[in-house]
């Protein structure tokens, strides 16, 4: 999708730019039978799964790492990529696309970062609301047992 047309100050040339998704990760953390979810400090407020914005130069299996330990604490063993998520309409701020991993989650549980508080629950018993697609991912995930 096109951007705006901007003039270069130097040249006076007419540049087009372009409006592109966002990459970002989400990870399904299994932690002794249960699904790690973290309760979100930003807007949209909500129970979510932890993840967040992939940083320039940085891989999306690093970014994973990164995000899980930043808003949980714990380090992920056994991670995995999941599916892709691309719905324009995932995450009401603008249009991200998200790979899902799921992985193992080691150390202690303690929510950080932007995450107020995180838990572990039962795929049965999830909190609401959850945030963005989350649910449909965790509906994905639980038909793929």
């Amino acid at each position: 999708m096109a951007g705006e047309n901007l003039q270069c100050p130097k040249c006076g040339a007419i540049v087009k730019t372009f409006r592109n998704p966002f990459p970002t990760v989400d990870i399904i953390i299994c932690v002794d039978n249960k699904i790690v979810l973290i309760e979100r400090k930003n807007q949209p407020l909500g129970w979510a799964l932890p993840g967040g914005f992939v940083d320039y130069g940085e891989s999306l299996e690093d970014a994973a790492r990164r995000e899980a330990k930043e808003e949980t604490g714990l380090d992920l063993n056994n991670m995995r990529q999941f599916r892709a998520y691309s719905d324009p309409n995932r995450d009401p701020r603008q249009h991200n696309i998200s790979m899902v991993f799921i992985a193992e989650g080691k150390g202690t549980l303690q929510g950080g970062d932007d995450a107020a508080r995180a838990g572990l629950f039962d795929l049965d018993a999830l909190p609401a609301p959850l945030c963005f697609d989350h649910a449909e991912i965790l509906g994905d995930f639980r038909g793929s047992l």
